[in-house]
């Protein structure tokens, strides 16, 4: 009996292994067919993010804007870094960073920016110079001085992937809201980063933000985009989730102040352990806020 129970439990992790975030796999008839809701799920179906409650103003006893940084090389948050290589895995599983490109090139995600206070809209035609680079060798030149028509091989073309994408930006806004007597935090802004298209193959190249998002344009989005649940394959956790959740680990590197935002590299200059001890008691700060509140 015990050794039944085993077998059908190892099967159903194997299963489920196979199924992650592939909706009617189980029911499917062809391949096809995985991934794809009837029609009658599509019309019962009400998933969708878990809408922002209004805050009035006079709420807000206290708050705080923050500028973090992810970095993906840490193992937190790979989720949100892979997978890379799209050539030899499902369409179901896509990089937050392909997400987010796919659905800006479409237009599903309109409003773009150039920096993180969202003052200078920018379009798809114009990222295409931060977004790619086109070179011609000089053997293309010399073709090209010669009156002739470039031949295609010697046209090297490069474009910003997912595997160049070294971390995230993101903006937010911790709030105290003395009507529920709770510290919150809203993500306002998200932007990849990425080498400078231009300098990509130097040995340092400068990282630059490639834009900016209005976070809450993008929630819907980022719903139904699925990241890896290395725990548990068959419940995949959705990317608005991961962010609006801070299932990831973060360095503040800049907070508003009252020298113009400077960011914390300004003033702790060329010591990167003294710039991480001051992210973290700004940290510490934020969260002793709370916690002061109910001391008597």
């Amino acid at each position: 009996m015990n050794l039944r129970n085993f077998l059908v439990t190892v099967l159903g992790l194997f299963i489920t292994s196979f199924s992650f975030g592939q909706a009617n796999i189980l029911n499917a008839d062809d391949p096809d067919d995985i991934g794809k809701k009837t029609q009658e799920q599509i019309l019962n179906d009400n998933d969708r993010p878990l809408e922002y409650g209004y805050v009035d103003e006079r709420d807000v006893l206290w708050a705080k804007t923050t500028w973090e940084v992810i970095d993906l090389d840490e193992r937190i948050n790979f989720p949100l870094y892979y997978p890379i290589d799209t050539n030899n895995i499902g369409a179901n599983r896509r990089s937050l960073y392909d997400v987010l490109m796919t659905n800006v090139k479409n237009g599903k995600i309109k409003n773009i920016y150039s920096d993180s206070y969202f003052t200078e809209t920018r379009t798809i035609e114009d990222l295409s110079t931060t977004l790619s680079r086109v070179d011609t060798t000089d053997l293309g030149f010399e073709q090209y001085n010669a009156g002739e028509t470039v031949d295609p091989q010697y046209i090297n073309k490069r474009e910003i992937a997912s595997a160049d994408v070294s971390e995230y930006r993101i903006r937010g806004y911790y709030y105290f809201d003395k009507r529920q007597g709770e510290l919150r935090y809203r993500l306002l802004g998200i932007a990849p980063v990425a080498p400078d298209v231009n300098f990509i193959d130097d040995d340092e190249p400068d990282m630059v933000p490639l834009f900016w998002i209005w976070y809450p344009d993008a929630r819907e989005i980022l719903h139904n985009a699925k990241a890896f649940n290395r725990k548990n394959t068959s419940m995949p956790f959705t990317y608005d989730h991961i962010l609006n959740a801070r299932r990831f680990n973060s360095m503040i590197y800049k907070e508003d102040n009252i020298q113009g935002d400077r960011a914390i590299k300004d003033y702790v200059v060329d010591n990167a352990l003294m710039q991480l001890l001051e992210s973290e008691r700004i940290k510490e700060g934020i969260r002793n806020f709370e916690m002061d509140m109910w001391s008597y």
